[in-house]
């Protein structure tokens, strides 16, 4: 076509050409490609960039895809994502591959991945680059915890309604923009999928992870992604990394910690729940896959709580230590990434309330304290601990829980350094154990004390959270997730929804968000069914198939496991587990506050304007209407934009980098 062109204006077109469409080598069957950083779910259906047809949270172009190439950007030290999207409109695309291991930058310098097989793919060292084949989870109904279902505008963008004035929905299950549809969620990783076919009219979603390490010279990296259908490179994409001159800290700003339920691992083995003799084979196999659970979330600079591998005195067991040491999060342990050598740095005694001497008195008290905080003094410094009083008392467990949290505060040892902590909210522990030293409350707009509502619950919410945060000795902790105060993890919910709970945690000065599990017990097909908590039992026309006894897809699972001998067809016999889609944003939002807090200490004031912007009220800051707390009124105040979030970290990169 262009052969009678003058040679100047050939150049010019194939310059035009590459620029805005990726590399087509060879004819195939996907008949699009396109990528985000990966806050915008697309669901399986999805052909945005072959029909043109965009959805309600995220655009085709955007901030990482402008038509022809990916663009990211990142300082030292943190690990930047992206999402592509291989669309075959109309007919099935086969053997297809993925591959993308090197980046080349300043003076010759590289990120580079070596291969990996089997259980080497939970081992990080020389693997800074990683891809996951996204597999996809069918959204039957609204989850039952995460947000009010009487106001359309609580509900997930792509699940709302048509409404009316103060939220009122009008149509049915069918006229939420995305009912039944597939939601992505479970990241394998390429290597265990290394061809794979793409129906037609469907999509499928490739993410990237790109770790990068500290030492990595300042500018701008380079590098391919080849896609190939049955053997013929059809795409060649461009990566265009941007690495800033400035490092994330290796601690992460804000802490988060999580309980994991480690019965799942008994699938590994045994392929139900049930317990496993440690030093038994199949024992040590389970210590390998619990080991690598810490350090996957450690990768994504969250604390695992749990230590269940032996009978539990008054110090961890002896195969956790490393854990606490920080050996256990080195190269010599496949571990690579943020927080070499690094301790855990937090521990739960007594996880969920399990400790051994509530009734045994004050002076069992001090000695069990004592001993903790001794051993921890003399052998894991780096680690705090506490002690898991209760967890939801009822009312009529609150006086026991007053006079251990005295007991705690009256010790004249070390052991007065192991505070207590129960999931109750802060403003009815003031009134109903003001002894205790971390109440964990739920994520929430506010309380009324005792049963004086309606109240200011904005501001008596404030005044507990400046006591327990200002206070030496006490704690200033929230758990779990629930709009409008914060984003939730709820598989349906948007893609940067995670993301909002570290900046919340942040503006508030939440010291430790707690989440009550990572994963399952039981032997639940987690890749064939969204639900994880509670049953659908009964089609409702407004929420879809729904149950009384709070069905809620996501919840209390964050990772899934590699080898599953319940579920024998979702098995891919590997030791560790698989990420979520949004762990990977939760690990967006924990790293944009490492961005908060190094930009707040060269200007407070932008920073505070920034975070303005983008979460203007979060938690308690959103008014309940009429002083009631127990229902709101209103849309969540943040974006559901994924560029506008990123338009903020770049506003925060540049503060940093001294770039404005």
């Amino acid at each position: 076509m262009m052969s009678n062109l003058p040679h100047q204006y050939s150049l010019r077109i194939a310059a035009w050409l590459a620029l805005f469409m990726p590399a087509a080598m060879h004819a195939g069957n996907i008949s699009a490609v396109w990528a985000n950083e990966g806050g915008d779910k697309v669901s399986q259906d999805e052909l945005r960039a072959t029909l043109h047809k965009e959805n309600l949270t995220g655009k085709v172009i955007n901030r990482a895809w402008d038509g022809a190439k990916i663009s990211l950007f990142g300082a030292r030290n943190e690990t930047v994502s992206f999402n592509l999207v291989l669309e075959a409109a109309y007919n099935t695309a086969a053997n297809v591959s993925v591959s993308f291991d090197t980046l080349v930058g300043p003076d010759g310098a590289t990120i580079h991945s070596n291969p990996a097989t089997g259980n080497d793919v939970f081992s990080w060292v020389g693997r800074p680059i990683e891809l996951f084949y996204e597999r996809y989870l069918q959204i039957k109904g609204l989850s039952y915890f995460g947000y009010y279902k009487g106001d359309e505008r609580q509900t997930p963008v792509r699940f709302q309604r048509p409404w009316i004035a103060n939220g009122i929905g009008l149509g049915l299950w069918t006229d939420r923009p995305d009912h039944d549809k597939y939601y992505p969620d479970i990241l394998i990783p390429l290597e265990l999928v290394p061809t794979f076919s793409i129906s037609a009219g469907q999509n499928q979603s490739i993410w990237g992870d790109i770790y990068i390490p500290k030492g990595s010279p300042a500018g701008t990296y380079s590098g391919n992604i080849v896609v190939t259908e049955n053997g013929q490179t059809t795409y060649t994409i461009p990566v265009q990394l941007t690495v800033y001159n400035f490092d994330l800290p290796d601690k992460p700003t804000v802490q988060v910690a999580m309980p994991a339920a480690f019965d799942i691992l008994q699938r590994y083995v045994t392929g139900q729940g049930g317990y496993v003799l440690p030093s038994s084979p199949g024992g040590q196999r389970v210590e390998a896959i619990r080991n690598r659970h810490f350090e996957m979330f450690h990768r994504h600079k969250i604390a695992l709580l749990g230590d269940d591998d032996c009978a539990i005195t008054d110090s961890p067991c002896p195969s956790a230590v490393p854990r606490y040491t920080g050996t256990l999060f080195t190269p010599a342990n496949g571990y690579d990434g943020p927080g070499v050598g690094v301790p855990v740095g937090i521990y739960a005694v007594g996880l969920y309330a399990s400790w051994s001497w509530k009734y045994d008195g004050e002076s069992a008290m001090w000695q069990h304290s004592d001993n903790w905080i001794n051993w921890f003094d003399q052998n894991a410094p780096g680690n705090s601990a506490f002690l898991y009083l209760a967890d939801e008392p009822r009312p009529q467990d609150m006086p026991l829980v007053e006079q251990w949290s005295e007991w705690l505060a009256a010790n004249p040892g070390p052991g007065n350094r192991l505070l207590g902590m129960s999931t109750h909210n802060m403003v009815l522990s003031q009134r109903d154990a003001p002894s205790l030293a971390i109440p964990a409350s739920v994520a929430e707009i506010g309380m009324c004390p005792g049963d004086l509502s309606p109240c200011d619950t904005t501001g008596i919410m404030q005044r507990a959270a400046d006591f327990y945060s200002q206070t030496p000795g006490r704690g200033l902790w929230m758990y779990n997730d629930s709009r409008p105060g914060v984003g939730t993890l709820d598989t349906e919910d948007d893609g940067v929804a995670p993301r909002v709970i570290p900046w919340a945690q942040y503006k508030k000065g939440v010291q430790t968000w707690f989440y009550w599990q990572t994963s399952p017990a039981g032997t639940q097909d987690l890749f064939q069914n969204a639900v994880t908590w509670g049953t659908q039992t009964y089609f409702d026309a407004l929420l879809g198939w729904y149950g009384s006894n709070g069905p809620t897809n996501g919840n209390g699972v964050l990772v899934y496991p590699g080898t599953d001998l319940s579920n024998p067809l979702d098995s891919y016999g590997v030791d560790g587990p698989f990420a979520s889609l949004r762990l990977k944003e939760w690990r967006r939002g924990i790293q944009d506050t490492d961005y908060l807090s190094l930009a707040a200490k060269i200007d407070p004031v932008a920073v505070q304007t920034i975070m303005n912007s983008v979460v203007p009220q979060v938690l308690w800051e959103n008014p309940s209407p009429g002083g009631d707390p127990s229902w709101f009124r209103g849309p969540v105040s943040w974006s559901s934009d994924p560029d506008v979030w990123e338009a903020a970290r770049a506003q925060l990169a540049a503060i940093i980098s001294g770039k404005q």
